[in-house]
This record gives structure tokens, C-alpha cells and sequence, in this order.
């Protein structure tokens, strides 16, 4: 099977394009993990025929979970849609809702991200609380953090607001808030530092996938959370290991617009010996 290797912000992906091939793409956990061993992606994304926008874009995990929303492959997916239609914008259908792409400059795309939910049962959390600053602490490595913000951007996010973002144990800390019982579908954990009110350095464990270099979500969940606290003001850049995103939320229709780099690596070949 052929795939693009594309980037974006550090993020990794492997693109598979199904359109028109109905039924072709049936792909069990196995074989995602094992296409994760052999290509070092953090998702793949499949897109496929659509009724609602220019694809339906479908997104896995490395480890083989699928879900329902990835910002940056949903801006790698849009720079192949934009590319092929010559489009000013197109439309990427998603589990997570219909989402906006467009080109904003030289290998650069903004993705509408539409708006936060912060609800304590559209995060999701296993019991009520305030999203703004949950009640809840995490200790490992012999830190205790707490009163995370949560934030559902088509995946669940909880943000972390922390002085030394170089030097903490996201490795450590990572796993243990992503498996707590208070999320109930696992969460993606941020860990951010403000610099000042426009540019925040951010780290990141994603569920199912481990540390990344960029997650496009989290970086639109670490805004909304910052904004919330009085952290920040509504738009700002945000510094991932593997690269900068601008990220505004948008005051008008409380929307959020998300900026940033793709690359596309070039064609791959896919086995399909272990598809089930």
C-alpha cells in the first residue's frame, strides 16, 4: 500500500488516501502498531470518501486506538486536499465534526478548529468539577502537580501550568495522569510554560502515543486553559519541541484558529501482510 510521510510542527504521520476504494481500508490495532514499529509515526491518518467535506479523514493512535481529532494531521490532510482541488479552503470531515483548512503561506495551513468544549462531561471527567481547575493532583518522581485545566478539542486534554517545562518529568508524569480514573476515555497531558501573555512553551504526552514533538489539540487546549486562568491573552504562539504554532481563539464565534508548518517526506510503502 502507498502512504505519504508527512510532518507538521514535528508532529509525524503516515497519510494513507483510500478515496473511491470502498472497503480497502480495514485495519485492525496490530497492524497499526506494527506499521508504528516500521515508520515511527505518532498517527495514521486514512482519508476516505465523504458526503460532508472534500474527505473524511480517520485517525489512529501508535498504539492502534482510534480517535477522534488530531490538529496537526488534520493541517497535513488539508495541505494535500488544498494542493489536489487548488482550493482556497477545504473541508476535512472528522469524527470529532467538520473541520476548515486553508493555506496561510509557504507550506503553511490554518485549521479551524471550531470552539472548546469545557463542560466537565464533554472533556470527559468521571465526576463533576470545575474545568477551569480541576480538583485533582498527580505525584511521580517526587513532584506533585495539580489543579489542571481540561478542555475537549474532539480528544480530551488536561493542562499543566509548571515554571521549568525543560527539566520536568513528562516521561514520569505522562502516563500516570493519561491512565487516571478521573478520565474516564484516558486524557492527552500538556505540560506549559508561560513565558509571557503571547508565547508559551509547551510539552507533551499523548495518549495512546507517548511523548511527541508537537500535538496540534493540546497546543489549542494549553490556549483556552492559559485564557482561562488569566495566563494569557487570546492568541499566542506556542513553542512545541519539534516546532511553533499560532494559535488564536477567536472572541467573534469563540472558535479556534490553528497556524503552522507542514512537510511532506514523500511516498512510503506500506505492508498489508498484517492487516486483519
Amino acid at each position: 500500500m502507498i502512504a505519504r510521510k508527512m510532518n507538521g510542527a514535528g508532529n509525524r504521520f503516515i497519510l494513507i488516501d483510500v478515496r473511491g476504494q470502498a472497503g480497502l481500508l480495514e485495519i485492525g490495532a496490530e497492524t497499526v502498531r506494527h506499521w508504528a514499529r516500521q515508520h515511527a509515526f505518532d498517527q495514521l491518518l486514512a482519508l476516505e470518501d465523504s458526503d460532508t467535506g472534500d474527505a473524511f479523514m480517520r485517525i489512529w493512535n501508535a498504539d492502534g486506538d482510534e480517535v477522534g481529532a488530531c490538529g496537526n494531521g488534520t493541517r497535513a490532510a488539508g495541505w494535500v486536499l488544498l494542493q489536489e482541488s487548488g482550493a482556497e479552503t477545504v473541508a476535512v470531515a472528522t469524527a470529532g465534526g467538520l473541520l476548515f483548512a486553508s493555506q496561510a503561506g509557504q507550506m503553511q495551513v490554518s485549521v479551524d478548529m471550531g470552539a472548546p468544549r469545557l463542560d466537565w462531561q464533554d472533556i470527559p471527567l468521571s465526576r463533576e468539577m470545575d474545568t477551569r481547575e480541576m480538583d485533582v493532583s498527580f505525584e511521580a518522581a517526587g513532584l506533585v502537580i495539580d489543579r489542571p485545566g481540561a478542555v475537549n478539542m474532539g480528544n480530551p486534554h488536561a493542562v499543566f501550568f509548571i515554571r521549568d517545562v525543560e527539566t520536568f518529568p513528562v516521561d514520569r508524569l505522562g502516563p500516570e495522569v493519561e491512565l487516571d480514573p478521573v478520565f474516564p476515555e484516558r486524557v492527552n497531558a500538556s505540560f506549559a510554560q508561560i513565558y509571557d501573555r503571547r508565547h508559551i512553551r509547551l510539552r507533551v504526552w499523548e495518549r495512546g502515543v507517548g511523548i511527541t514533538l508537537a500535538c496540534g489539540t493540546a497546543a489549542c487546549a494549553t490556549l483556552v486553559a492559559a485564557h482561562r486562568r488569566g495566563l494569557a491573552d487570546r492568541q499566542a504562539s506556542i513553542m512545541a519541541d519539534g516546532g511553533e504554532l499560532h494559535i488564536e481563539w477567536r472572541e467573534q464565534d469563540n472558535h479556534i484558529i490553528m497556524t503552522g508548518p507542514v512537510e511532506d517526506e514523500g511516498e512510503i510503502h506500506l505492508s498489508t501482510g498484517t492487516a486483519r
